[in-house]
């Protein structure tokens, strides 16, 4: 008999909620670092997983692939969104451990954001490792973000990111500022991994309570590729936040990554940044697919965006 999940499935949770909880943790798959054609076929089933999570779901959104700055990008909008340039515009970095999520997977996690934000989203197939390593990503995204810059008012401009997608996300905005472009109207973090050398509390205090992520370091140091994790282009808590736009960051008390978004909070708040910061009870990272507690989160995103981007 299996002794996980080691600790009790809260019976208030919603049942797709209990069922996440009581799942499997996932299998830890790390290769040698210069092992390529095994992190290939790692990545090529976990973009596979990603499409058949997300994929199925008929959404009434509009996708179109565009290249935008020289980048790949998926221009998506909700079948009731104008397709102008007056309104905001929601540039929506995936997750998927700085390795997983290109092409048809960049698309279908999109798209049921797309519908919460109610906005045209850009959501970029920016390039990964073990093929295009740091910077690369983080080039891909200033190209697309100074595209950006071309067509709206940075007011009218959300840089929004989940898990490893948040890491880049404000990754962006440091360089951005570092190299004098304007900062956004505001910033999502959803589930961030700000901190790619993982000091945080809980890396420790919910190894075992985590069954949907385990320690990435080995990947970070795939993406890193030699530099210095602690670099705040690579680990944006460390970096200086002041000037940063009203943010809104999301968790969850079984998420690993929980202490990066209390951290990064904590930062926002004393740099003097207007932050939220919503912990959902027995959350793992990545939510409960599609539960109705995930639903809260979408609801509570989109009070803050409705607050910083108030639309005709």
């Amino acid at each position: 008999m299996s002794d996980y999940p080691p600790y009790l499935i809260p019976g208030f949770l919603s049942v797709q909620a209990q069922e996440v909880l009581a799942a499997p943790p996932l299998p830890d798959w790390s290769p040698a670092l210069d092992d390529t054609d095994t992190w290939l076929e790692l990545i090529e089933f976990g973009n596979q997983f990603v499409c058949e999570r997300f994929g199925g779901a008929n959404l009434p959104v509009m996708s179109q692939l565009q290249e935008i700055g020289g980048v790949p990008v998926y221009v998506l909008r909700g079948c009731d969104v104008l397709d102008d340039d007056t309104g905001p515009l929601y540039i929506d970095i995936h997750g998927g451990a700085l390795i997983i999520g290109a092409g048809e997977a960049c698309d279908l996690m999109a798209q049921a954001r797309s519908l919460t934000t109610g906005m045209i989203t850009w959501a970029p197939d920016y390039r990964m490792p073990p093929l295009h390593p740091y910077p690369a990503a983080l080039d891909d995204l200033m190209a697309i973000y100074r595209a950006a810059l071309k067509v709206r008012d940075p007011d009218h401009i959300v840089v929004a990111g989940t898990s490893a997608g948040g890491n880049l996300a404000a990754a962006l905005l440091l360089r951005a500022r570092d190299e004098g472009l304007a900062i956004p109207g505001s910033l999502v973090l959803l589930s961030p991994e700000v901190d790619l050398t993982e000091s945080g509390d809980t890396f420790q205090t919910l190894a075992q309570a985590s069954n949907t992520l385990s320690s990435l370091m080995q990947i970070n140091h795939l993406y890193a590729h030699g530099a210095d994790l602690a670099d705040p282009y690579l680990s944006p808590l460390f970096g200086d936040l002041t000037g940063f736009p009203p943010t809104f960051v999301q968790s969850g008390t079984r998420d690993l990554f929980l202490s990066n978004a209390v951290r990064f909070h904590r930062k926002l708040r004393s740099a003097g940044v207007e932050a939220e910061l919503h912990v959902w009870e027995a959350m793992p990272h990545g939510g409960f697919a599609g539960s109705p507690e995930d639903l809260e989160v979408e609801i509570e995103l989109r009070h803050f965006l409705d607050k910083h981007h108030p639309r005709a």
